[in-house]
């Protein structure tokens, strides 16, 4: 599934260091070398502390918007870190997931199917947060808030003109474990409500009690391109697998053809989350 877009860990729980943010770092430090300024004295004059500058530096967190504009500012970096922003924004994702994030931006239509939890593109920001929290081994605040941003930066796309046609299928246990607390379900259900008012945006609800799944070898992602061919893309236990032959992809389109007709119909969906809403 294409939900867990801001993990990246080893086996043994140590976070990689990404090529990209690593490159990122050493040319923030030749700045700051050249501009003769320490750490401590570089943090102060943009409002960070020297951990961070650190991290940033070694490669281990991407810097945010108002860090390279103090970087800029402060460094003279004459446009350098600028010219690499869009570059810096993809490095909020790890290496695997950045291809289907710009794929994803760019797709006339998205379809998706989820059996766990909520689509990225359609959580708020409280669900993330808390399924962030959940993850084990723990990642610390700082980390959270990194991945926690990058997965709302994606929902961009709702914005995007002309829009995507996206459609959504969501098992009904998704849409009735608290996690994160009932008042984050709520919250939930009620922006699943409100996105999918959108004429571009369909969502259906697989109910528990179905005799035939489709759905059942796990969840997936289609996205049809613009003068490109249709894509998949699947996740499992923090391992993507990308589906480009066609042969795969029309397998994948009819078992997504099929879950869609075993699941409610959108309308009936709606009024399905609108009599959870009702219950809570």
């Amino acid at each position: 599934m294409a939900d867990s877009e801001g993990v990246s860990q080893r086996s043994d729980g140590e976070e990689p260091v990404d090529p990209l943010l690593k490159a990122i770092g050493k040319q923030i430090k030749v700045l700051r070398d050249r501009a003769g300024l320490t750490q401590v004295q570089f943090g102060q004059r943009i409002g960070y502390g020297v951990d961070l500058v650190s991290a940033v530096e070694c490669g281990r967190r991407p810097p945010k918007p108002p860090f390279i504009d103090g970087a800029e500012r402060e460094l003279d970096a004459g446009g350098l870190l600028d010219a690499v922003r869009d570059d810096i924004e993809r490095a909020q994702y790890p290496a695997r997931f950045r291809e289907f994030v710009r794929l994803e931006a760019e797709a006339l239509e998205i379809h998706s199917y989820s059996n766990h939890v909520v689509p990225g593109l359609l959580q708020t920001e409280d669900y993330a947060q808390a399924l962030y929290r959940m993850r084990r081994p723990a990642f610390d605040d700082e980390v959270i808030e990194q991945h926690v941003a990058a997965r709302m930066v994606r929902h961009s796309i709702f914005e995007r003109r002309p829009a995507p046609v996206m459609s959504f299928v969501v098992e009904e246990a998704v849409l009735r474990r608290p996690l994160g607390g009932r008042a984050v379900l709520q919250g939930q259900q009620e922006h699943l409500l409100r996105s999918c008012r959108n004429r571009n945006v369909e969502l259906q609800v697989m109910p528990i009690d179905v005799e035939e799944h489709a759905g059942l070898v796990g969840s997936l992602t289609l996205l049809e391109l613009k003068d490109k061919p249709k894509v998949a893309y699947t996740e499992s236990q923090e391992r993507s697998t990308w589906f480009t032959e066609r042969t795969d992809v029309r397998a994948i389109e009819a078992r997504y053809g099929t879950i869609r007709a075993q699941a409610l119909t959108p309308r009936e969906s709606l009024e399905f989350i609108e009599k959870l809403l009702g219950d809570a």
